[in-house]
């Protein structure tokens, strides 16, 4: 029997709390995921959370999909598709030069400039509501979320102000994320093993905390279903922002 990590009993509380905020990311508010990868990366050593959040991240994609299955949009999903793939080469350029601290630094300083733009395009502009904002912000947003995925698995809050930007409904929103990372995530899954990330350990640790994403799966899904447009429009900016701090200062 693979042993489990030797973790403190306020660890597992930790982390059983933070398997919980990925299935509620995945089901009812994106943004939010950067807690889980703060907390995964404050108690494990950074490889091994990154492969252990991985899987997680995979089980509430297979949730969120079923969920939302029929609200996706796929045409923005195709068009983005190529900036993410030079994004996420990019990314692992970037982790071959830069240490973990840089890594933080560099993510939340790029989300705090993506919700800033958001926001002015939202509340400041008066251009109709478009479906991605055009080939340019298709780019920049696509080659960010492919970036910051690939080093720290927090491409989610790029991509909620992209889908943001977007104006999407919440079902197209959730239902448009749920596939496009669903299928980011299976593309890194068999790189993850290749490079030692997911292992027996942490796989045993992800078995330990799946009933955390799944009962945050279906918390978030009933509660996506009865929130107003722009409460979860606020929402998503809110914890965007605060996770972008937390990369920031801590």
């Amino acid at each position: 029997m693979t042993a489990l990590p030797e973790l403190a009993p306020l660890a597992w509380v930790l982390l059983g709390l933070s398997a919980i905020i990925v299935g509620f990311s995945k089901t009812a508010l994106p943004g939010i995921n950067t807690v889980s990868i703060a907390i995964f990366a404050a108690i494990l050593p950074a490889r091994h959370s990154t492969g252990a959040l991985l899987v997680l991240l995979i089980v509430g994609d297979i949730f969120a999909v079923w969920a939302y299955r029929k609200h996706a949009n796929w045409p923005t999903i195709a068009r983005l598709a190529p900036a993410v793939v030079v994004g996420l080469a990019l990314g692992a350029v970037f982790l071959a030069v830069a240490d973990d601290g840089w890594v933080r630094r560099v993510i939340g300083a790029i989300l705090l400039l993506v919700v800033t733009f958001t926001a002015w395009r939202r509340y400041f502009s008066h251009g109709e509501p478009g479906v991605g904002g055009g080939l340019a912000a298709g780019i920049g947003y696509g080659s960010l979320a492919g970036f910051t995925t690939m080093v720290a698995n927090a491409g989610g809050p790029v991509m909620s102000m992209y889908f943001l930007a977007a104006r999407f409904p919440v079902k197209a929103f959730l239902g448009t994320a749920a596939w496009f990372f669903a299928i980011i995530n299976l593309t890194k899954l068999p790189f993850s093993f290749g490079l030692g990330l997911i292992d027996a350990s942490s796989l045993a640790l992800d078995a330990v905390l799946v009933p955390g994403v799944i009962v945050g799966a279906v918390l978030g899904r009933w509660i996506a279903g009865r929130v107003k447009q722009r409460v979860f429009e606020s929402a998503v900016l809110v914890v965007t922002v605060l996770g972008a701090l937390y990369l920031l200062i801590f």
